[in-house]
């Protein structure tokens, strides 16, 4: 069992500008820290073997210009690998849009490290999407991004989890559910949205993780 509460607070979480190669940019910061060394936090966020622990399983050519692939979800191309401080990528879904993550860490006091992660997109097309339906579908990405960030701190602590099946289980449900709420004040915070509508984007946002939950 995880502490959900604690594990939810233990993100900051902001809506950022982050560029991408295009342009502008609108992005997901999410920063913590973990109780590991900056190596151990680099080779479980690079190395494949670890990352099919925590993430999913992944293929690819793993140096700078390379392309990745990761196993029903995500790929793209590694564009800045700078050990053990910072990775950047294209991020691709399919025939989606290109956007960009950037992860980046710093050694921190007591043998810790300082994690952030920044998910950019083009701005005008954000803009466009929140426009036309709302930020309820930032406020899911958000989410997804924690339930990431929370499954790197298990295997960081030697939590074994499969990353095929937890984010089924009731305890990741709750701690999604929490989180998108944390991403809608995030957003609200951001954009100026009134509560009622920060409300209907947090449960669209939600019903993606727990639609039992969305729909209440």
């Amino acid at each position: 069992m995880i502490d959900i509460v604690d594990q939810v607070n233990a993100t900051h979480r902001e809506i950022g500008s982050l560029p991408v190669a295009g342009g502008a940019g609108r992005s997901l910061l999410l920063r913590r820290v973990y109780d590991a060394p900056i190596e151990d936090v680099w080779d479980a966020c690079t190395d494949p073997v670890r990352l099919s622990r925590w993430l999913g399983p992944v293929e690819g050519d793993f140096r700078l210009g390379g392309t990745f692939q990761l196993r029903g979800n995500a790929g793209g191309e590694i564009l800045r690998c700078e050990r053990p401080r910072l990775l950047k990528v294209t991020w691709v879904l399919g025939e989606g849009m290109a956007t960009e993550v950037e992860l980046r860490l710093t050694a921190a006091d007591g043998g810790r490290t300082a994690f952030e992660l920044e998910h950019s997109s083009p701005a005008e097309i954000v803009d466009e999407l929140v426009k036309t339906y709302g930020p309820g579908g930032t406020i899911g990405l958000g989410g997804g991004w924690d339930l990431t960030v929370l499954g790197l701190d298990l295997h960081l602590r030697g939590v074994a989890v499969d990353p095929a099946t937890w984010e089924d289980t009731a305890e990741a449900k709750d701690f999604a559910t929490r989180s998108c709420q944390a991403w809608g004040a995030a957003v609200q915070d951001a954009w100026g949205i009134g509560d009622e509508d920060i409300a209907a984007a947090v449960a669209f946002g939600v019903r993606h993780f727990a639609p039992e939950a969305g729909e209440s």
